[in-house]
């Protein structure tokens, strides 16, 4: 085309150099001789390229109008001897995304509409033709087009010429419908095993009645035996508060739609129970077999164990999906769990050559207090212990500095580096109040340590560290505190306790409810009653939390922030005065405020965004922040948002705030 482009200039420039040169030669003529018929006869030669120029100057504007004819040409030069005949629809886009070429069988899909000119948004949203001609998009899956399903293939075509038109883009289409019908029809045919645990069945029998037992065991066998034939399922009771149960992923599909109601029945039943009655629900779809599916819906019904009962998990390979979780975790009145704990970790302390504590970042008291109550008793089993402490740990300086001033505790904290010169085969980390991989501490050192005990009281997240050879994670807990303060009561037969670590211990388990306000239980006043006795002093736990003005100040600064919206109230805090402590502590006095419910406070600190939640209970801050991976319990939650600025995490705090609302949670 360029090189028809220039011979068409050279031709027009060449006949007006011949027209200037007859003009001249006439006036000569014209000076010299007065002859007629030679007159005559060059004004006609002349006349005649004059007309020959102009031709060729409109046809040369009609191509210029027409390029896009030029490019049809190009194509119509090979259709028909290659495209037309492909078995699979094709279509080329100009530049612009315009259609300008289609084949037959692309004719037979839109019923033979005419789709010439038109652009391809119009017809198929998802394509973008940028992307293509830049080389960043090739392809399009799963496309849905004239009530068909289309893999597209795309390629770039350059002809070589330099013009604005030299690219063109052909589509090619692929029909996957038979496909995903297929896909659907297998994947609906598909098995899941469910798993259930009515997983506070003792204690609502001890609070029914005995003449109304058998009534109330009746009632939740029939309750989980319908819910089972509603699903089309196969059922067995294996044990006196276990199920299981196979059912089509089809029946499944509708059930996860109503969102597991059977939660909510089974909470309504009352045959002179004082309890209401909860289930532990665990699914394993998506295996590619049913000994896999098993395996998942074990790993979900722990983890809904895990997290305090009363809800389902769905577990499919590595995605995992949480319903339900409205009621608080119930106190467990029996410590045969906690002593049975105790000796185990005993043994396993006594095999081992050193013992590493280690929490989660930016560590509170509870998470202090757990490891120096963790610490102080394998120090009295005459064992070789650490406490790994990050660089920030403004929460806990006081209480850090009050024991670096004692020369016994001078080598009792250690950074996460300075393990890899004191680990070895028959290391053991225990690892406190976290459980996730997220919020530990060092990631390294657990990987580094093959042997690993985790004790924590949070509700189990989806990152939850696995492997570990004793995994304590109850969640009725109050604090971490109180289920070392219990432990260390089995671990050692005459327990003593320095008044430090006492007091560490009772300022964690202060921390964690509030001053005794909220999540506690009588293992909680028991647990203080036994520090308290080893010299526990509550005016030292009230000087660990004691603040200097500045601080009450700024956190004064950040409430002013807050916006109330429906009980919830959102706070962000002035980006110099960001910190996590001050964030969780103004959070707390929001809670305060009459009219307040649940409360947000975001936080940017060391370029990362924190969401700090508190809820007085009718409210659960651990649902909503964890739809922004975050976790918790139902009043007391966090989450870390990476990447974001503090509008941006607001903004979808509030999304998963409303998300949380509509679901009626």
């Amino acid at each position: 085309m360029k090189k028809r482009y220039v011979n068409d200039k050279i031709d027009k420039f060449i006949n007006s150099k011949i027209a200037l040169i007859l003009l001249s030669m006439i006036s000569f003529i014209l000076f010299i001789s007065k002859a007629f018929f030679i007159l005559s006869l060059l004004l006609i030669v002349c006349l005649t390229l004059m007309i020959y120029n102009n031709l060729n100057m409109k046809l040369e504007n009609e191509a210029e109008i027409n390029e896009e004819e030029i490019i049809t040409s190009r194509i119509n030069s090979v259709k028909t001897t290659v495209f037309s005949r492909v078995p699979f629809p094709i279509l080329f886009l100009m530049e612009n995304g315009n259609v300008i070429w289609y084949n037959e069988e692309l004719r037979k899909i839109v019923d033979n509409k005419t789709i010439a000119r038109k652009n391809v948004k119009e017809l198929i949203k998802e394509i973008n033709v940028k992307l293509i001609l830049d080389g960043r998009k090739s392809e399009y899956k799963k496309v849905n087009f004239n009530d068909r399903v289309y893999n597209i293939y795309t390629n770039v075509i350059n002809d070589g010429t330099s013009d604005k038109y030299n690219n063109l883009v052909m589509m090619s289409f692929y029909d996957i419908t038979e496909n995903i019908e297929l896909e659907k029809k297998i994947s609906e045919s598909r098995e899941s095993i469910i798993l259930i645990e009515v997983d506070n069945l003792d204690d609502v029998i001890k609070t029914t009645e005995e003449e109304l037992r058998p009534q109330l065991i009746a009632d939740i066998d029939r309750a989980i035996n319908n819910y089972a034939s509603n699903l089309k399922a196969m059922i067995t009771k294996y044990s006196s508060n276990k199920y299981i149960l196979v059912t089509k992923d089809i029946n499944l599909d509708n059930e996860i739609s109503k969102k597991f109601d059977i939660l909510d029945i089974m909470r309504e039943i009352s045959t002179g129970n004082k309890l209401a009655v909860t289930l532990s629900i665990g699914i394993g779809r998506g295996g590619n077999t049913p000994a896999e599916n098993y395996e998942f819906a074990s790993t979900a019904q722990e983890l809904a164990l895990g997290r305090g009962g009363d809800q389902c998990v769905i577990k499919s390979f590595e995605k995992i999906s949480f319903y339900g979780g409205k009621t608080k975790e119930v106190e467990k009145r029996t410590k045969v769990r906690a002593r049975v704990i105790g000796h185990a970790l005993l043994e396993l302390v006594n095999e081992s050559s050193r013992i590493f504590i280690m929490g989660h970042h930016n560590p509170d008291m509870d998470c202090l207090g757990a490891a120096i109550g963790m610490y102080s008793t394998i120090k009295s089993l005459n064992k070789e212990c650490y406490i790994i402490l990050g660089e920030q740990h403004d929460a806990v300086d006081y209480m850090v500095d009050r024991m670096s001033e004692k020369e016994e505790y001078n080598e009792t904290f250690i950074k996460p580096s300075e393990i890899n010169n004191l680990k070895d085969d028959k290391s053991l980390l225990i690892l406190v109040d976290v459980h996730n991989e997220s919020y530990v501490l060092s990631k390294d050192v657990v990987k580094s340590i093959n042997r690993l005990v985790i004790i924590d009281h949070h509700r189990k997240a989806k990152d939850f560290i696995q492997g570990s050879i004793i995994n304590y994670v109850e969640t009725y807990a109050s604090s971490t505190s109180e289920l070392i303060t219990e432990l260390i009561q089995y671990m050692v037969e005459k327990p003593k306790l320095k008044e430090i670590e006492a007091v560490a211990l009772l300022a964690g388990i202060c921390l964690d409810t509030k001053n005794f306000c909220f999540k506690t239980g009588v293992r909680t006043f028991e647990a203080a009653a036994f520090l308290r006795r080893q010299g526990a002093d509550t005016v030292d736990v009230k000087r660990i939390f004691s603040e200097a003005l500045d601080v009450y100040i700024t956190r004064s600064e950040i409430i002013r922030t807050a916006k109330l919206k429906e009980g919830i109230a959102i706070a962000k805090c002035p980006p110099d005065l960001s910190n996590s402590v001050l964030a969780a502590q103004a959070a707390d006095e929001l809670l305060n405020i009459t009219g307040i419910q649940a409360s947000f406070v975001i936080a940017k600190i060391d370029g990362e965004t924190y969401i700090s939640g508190r809820s007085l209970g009718d409210i659960n801050v651990q649902v909503i922040l964890e739809d922004l991976g975050g976790g918790g319990h139902l009043t007391m939650a966090a989450a870390k948002v990476k990447h974001t600025s503090q509008d941006e995490a607001e903004e979808l705090l509030n999304k998963a705030i409303e998300k949380y609302l509509r679901k009626g949670d």
